[in-house]
């Protein structure tokens, strides 16, 4: 894990180093640069799901807002303490615990959707930030396991409730030929 960190640090200061001499360029100016390699750090810690939790509206936002010093560290529910203790080490600050308001880090989940429940109100496909449910308006939608973050957003857009959290490891393959996944039965 150690070397992951480390491998940041090293593209963070490339990123840096590229900004700085692009920023000479296009007139920008060196700490514009550094605060934009900065941001780019952040961001490629965080771990991408977009779900909202931390009070901005993606990753991307909330790692400009942690660079300013606008945001505590410790928003980030899905990334975890791995997350926490990454961004912390990068930043040179203390790790705290995960801000309760921004909600719990959950286990690794993705959603399903009840296929014979589903009226195709595409509904889901709107608030999905990464595009991980396909469908069309009138038919069925499916969920891609290996895109759906768990962020939780599609749940309360679906008008039957068909849609369902189920943990990442306790998914099959349907032998339909949907190839969707449906939570294991034991």
């Amino acid at each position: 894990m150690a070397w992951l960190v480390g491998i940041t640090v090293l593209l963070a200061l490339a990123a840096f180093s590229g900004l700085v001499v692009l920023s000479n360029r296009r007139g920008v100016s060196a700490e514009e640069a550094a605060n934009e390699a900065l941001v780019m750090a952040i961001d490629q810690l965080l771990p991408q799901t977009q779900c909202r939790r931390c009070g901005y509206a993606g990753c991307q936002p909330y790692a400009q807002a942690i660079a300013q010093g606008e945001a505590p560290i410790n928003r980030c529910p899905p990334g975890g303490v791995p997350t926490l203790e990454r961004l912390a080490r990068l930043l040179g600050r203390p790790v705290t615990p995960l801000d309760p308001a921004c909600g719990t880090a959950p286990a690794s989940q993705v959603a399903w959707i009840d296929e014979q429940d589903c009226i195709g109100c595409t509904r889901c496909l709107k608030v999905c930030p990464v595009d991980a449910i396909i469908g069309a308006p009138r038919w069925m939608h499916t969920v891609i396991d290996a895109q759906c973050t768990g962020c939780e957003l599609c749940l309360p857009a679906c008008p039957v409730d068909c849609i369902m959290l189920v943990p990442a490891a306790d998914t099959v393959h349907d032998a339909s030929l949907t190839g969707s996944l449906m939570p294991s039965r034991t």
